[in-house]
């Protein structure tokens, strides 16, 4: 007896589900055993001047909300590759979040979760953005969203930045200057 098409596309599914969320959860166990250095090391340089105009311009609506074109948001964020490069970092963050626990328990679990959130909707914003590149019928209301999507995963980065940033200056200022230049 033959199984259905659709029976093995959704087990493929589910498949490619399974292996993705267990590589994700090893590697963030693994980045949680990282040292504070080894994890700010880890850092991607990414353009912040351009990632702050495309958040400011998306979270601070002014009179023409349409000030910043397709191809401006695209060339601030430094394409697909600015991208990836925030996605990379906002898992960093996470850890070095999650390292302020030591010296800032209380302030620091509420500052995590909260970078969490925002770098749930930064990796969905960002794997919309692919599908919005790839050149397919299948995916061509993606293509039109990409700004969009673009701007929410920028908006979520320098969130998470500001975030983490704080934390650092009102944990331990100390930490403070070295993490500002690598972000």
């Amino acid at each position: 007896m033959a199984i259905p098409f659709s029976y093995l596309m959704f087990g493929a599914l589910l498949g490619g589900l399974v292996i993705t969320v267990i590589a994700d959860w090893s590697s963030s166990r693994k980045r949680l055993r990282q040292d504070w250095r080894t994890l700010v090391a880890g850092l991607r340089p990414v353009d912040f001047a351009g990632v702050s105009a495309v958040a400011t311009d998306y979270l601070t609506p002014r009179g023409s909300q349409t000030e910043l074109n397709p191809d401006e948001i695209w060339e601030f964020l430094g394409g697909y590759e600015g991208l990836k490069r925030m996605r990379e970092n906002a898992e960093i963050m996470l850890a070095l979040a999650a390292y302020a626990q030591r010296w800032n328990y209380a302030e620091a679990v509420i500052v995590t979760e909260r970078m969490r959130h925002d770098a749930a909707l930064l990796r969905s914003s960002v794997r919309r953005v692919q599908m919005g590149l790839i050149p397919s019928r299948l995916f061509r209301r993606f293509r039109f969203a990409l700004p969009l999507h673009a701007q929410e995963a920028c908006s979520s980065y320098y969130l998470m930045r500001q975030r983490l940033l704080s934390l650092y200056e009102t944990s331990h200022a100390g930490r403070f200057p070295t993490l500002a230049n690598a972000l």
